[in-house]
């Protein structure tokens, strides 16, 4: 049986944040799917939800997020949050708008035949050296 979480229309940057999610969901009166921001707060030992809308979700490249900012004891019930509001909104932009990663410019490497390659500089390098050492023969 799920819990009911009471709905907030205003949030500080300063609270502590259970999670902030970024998701996919129908918007009401069926105008599409929109991006909503949802915001998980902490106050008075509940926990608050904040909604915010931030428009068409075609209009977004980057994958639905969830980032979490603390965590509930199950045995006394007690919430842990280590993360902000602002804190997690700053995390949340970074992803939202950070491009994606072009992996043609990445040099690609054989480690098998790099590895190789080292054993055989190592070996060329001691060739015609003299190695000083104990010995055990007597």
């Amino acid at each position: 049986m799920s819990k009911l979480i009471i709905g907030t229309n205003f949030i500080n940057s300063d609270e502590p944040c259970m999670e902030l999610a970024e998701v996919n969901l129908q918007s009401p009166g069926s105008k599409g799917f929109h991006r909503y921001q949802i915001i998980k707060v902490i106050r008075n030992d509940r926990v608050r939800e904040f909604r915010l809308d931030l428009g068409k979700a075609e209009n977004f490249t980057a994958d639905q997020i969830v980032i979490p900012g603390g965590v509930k004891d199950d045995l006394t019930g007690r919430f842990y949050c280590e993360e902000t509001v602002g804190r997690l909104r700053e995390v949340a932009d970074q992803m939202r708008y950070k491009p994606p990663i072009e992996t043609d410019y990445l040099p690609r490497t054989d480690l098998v035949k790099g590895y190789e390659e080292h054993l055989y500089n190592k070996k060329k390098q001691r060739k015609g050296q003299v190695k000083f050492g104990y010995s055990n023969a007597k």
